[in-house]
């Protein structure tokens, strides 16, 4: 389900996949800070070592649908680190911020900056409430250098209400097969990789621990611009 079998596009998207139960707008829904982690620790952990192999140091960096933390290693000095997400508040606690913008995505697809801006782009557990990914992939394209990266991490929870219906109607391994559908019908990406971490012990030290004895699964897809 990863990849396209016989070259043929699997169809994810008959049926209105991108319907939500909550259909408002999403400005509503994050008006109140959620200061929390939605992942535990050696999920983080897990991300954080990822984005640290691929990001460059001194890159500008945009944190798409941002919030208070980026899950960047504390090692890796970026050039500008730009976050782009729905609540004010919690983008000004994230400390690794060179500066945020509050935009809603899924309002208004198209990202405010100028062609060829940066050298990556992350999103980090929030590639499952996106209504618009083509559009969204065609933006995030155009704002990359080439040879730019485009990184997706997620993991198994999300926020009912606001999550797109085709990604409850998948199996875990099958949403990575979705993502990595929408860098292929974009066109605009090469260089294609995806990734699962599974199984990990889950910290003693989180809140689920003991009753969920297993770290929360990391599924990563990404892809750089053509150069």
């Amino acid at each position: 389900m990863q990849v396209r079998q016989s070259r043929t596009p699997t169809d994810f998207f008959t049926d209105n996949p991108y319907a939500r139960p909550d259909a408002q707008d999403d400005a509503h829904f994050y008006e109140k800070p959620r200061l929390v982690n939605h992942i535990d620790d050696q999920a983080d952990a897990t991300i954080s070592s990822l984005y640290g192999r691929l990001l460059k140091p001194g890159s500008r960096v945009l944190d798409l649908m941002s919030s208070w933390n980026s899950h960047l290693p504390e090692s890796l000095e970026l050039a500008q680190l730009t976050g782009l997400g729905l609540n004010r508040e919690e983008l000004a606690q994230n400390p690794r911020l060179s500066d945020y913008v509050v935009h809603d995505l899924n309002g208004n697809p198209v990202l405010p900056f100028g062609d060829q801006e940066f050298e990556a782009v992350i999103c980090t557990v929030s590639v499952e409430y996106l209504t618009h990914p083509d559009e969204i992939f065609r933006e995030v394209a155009r704002i990359l250098k080439p040879g730019g990266y485009f990184i997706h991490t997620f993991s198994n929870r999300w926020f009912p209400p606001k999550v797109v219906r085709i990604w409850t109607e998948l199996l875990e391994w099958e949403r990575t097969g979705l993502v990595l559908e929408y860098f292929l019908l974009n066109g605009a990406f090469d260089h294609l990789h995806t990734f699962s971490a599974r199984g990990w012990p889950r910290p003693v030290s989180d809140r689920y621990f003991p009753q969920v004895p297993v770290s929360d699964p990391v599924y990563a897809v990404w892809g750089q611009t053509r150069g």
